[in-house]
């Protein structure tokens, strides 16, 4: 069963952002809706906070979920005018789902909070999406000196490798910067709540037809500690997190061909 969220707090729930061309209309409350509501899972962030909220273009809403933070990052993006979602369930998965969860506007986007991507660059991949000639956008990433460690750009091109060779796919990178419509999203019922999260997008995306696309992105060294991929060890779990969506899917493609049932592993949905 899906484990309950607490919704999101603080009286600033909603960024004023001015109306812009082809947009939503004003909500009757001062300042138009959100365009795209940007999710960005967080833990103990708070020394990136500031740059990532600050470079949100107008019409974007930053929902930040907070996966635990012990530095005060919840509270100070709540007082920088970002929707706060408290996710006490850890995981990337947990915290970008709670946020798609809340999220309100047509288009959603997700997003590192850790200052090492520039939500600026959202807008090429919303337009790709906008105008219909692509489903899911993902940022593929040019890194910076010093920003993308050997072991994880060694792991992202192996699994990126494999990935074209099972869908068909061009794809280079499985960034963490990507767009899509909400509505498309929540239909493509994502169970996993680990580091899964955005493979599983990506492969069920691509059973269901959807059109991927790529936009480069710049990749800057992140601010503050990194819990995942700027460890071996977290690279070593998202492997093994992402080696679990990889199972469902070779084994949904090999039920496709022989016209039996896909048993899927735990945290994984045909």
């Amino acid at each position: 069963m899906e484990k309950k969220q607490s919704g999101a707090r603080g009286s600033h729930d909603r960024i004023g952002v001015p109306s812009i061309p082809n947009g939503p209309e004003d909500d009757g409350g001062g300042s138009a809706a959100a365009l795209v509501d940007v999710v960005l899972p967080c833990l103990n962030e708070r020394s990136a906070l500031p740059k990532v909220l600050g470079a949100l273009p107008p019409g974007y809403r930053a929902i930040v979920v907070d996966n635990g933070s012990t530095d005060g990052s919840g509270a100070l993006a709540e007082s920088l005018g970002a929707t706060v979602v408290d996710e006490a369930r850890r995981g990337f998965g947990a915290a970008a789902h709670a946020g798609l969860l809340v999220a309100t506007a047509e288009f959603v986007a997700f997003c590192d909070c850790d200052g090492s991507l520039d939500p600026a660059q959202l807008a090429p991949m919303l337009e790709l999406v906008r105008t219909g000639r692509a489903d899911l956008v993902l940022g593929a990433r040019r890194p910076a000196r010093g920003a993308w460690p050997i072991h994880a750009r060694l792991a992202n091109m192996a699994l990126s490798r494999r990935l074209r060779r099972l869908t068909g796919i061009p794809v280079t990178d499985l960034g963490p910067l990507r767009l899509a419509r909400r509505s498309a999203l929540l239909g493509l019922d994502l169970r996993d709540r680990r580091s899964g999260y955005p493979l599983e997008m990506f492969l069920k995306a691509h059973r269901d037809g959807w059109r991927v696309a790529e936009v480069p992105v710049d990749y800057s060294p992140r601010l503050g500690k990194s819990k995942v991929t700027g460890t071996l060890r977290g690279t070593v779990t998202a492997l093994k997190d992402m080696g679990t969506q990889l199972a469902a899917a070779s084994q949904r493609t090999q039920a496709t061909k022989g016209g039996g049932p896909a048993a899927g592993p735990h945290g994984a949905t045909p």
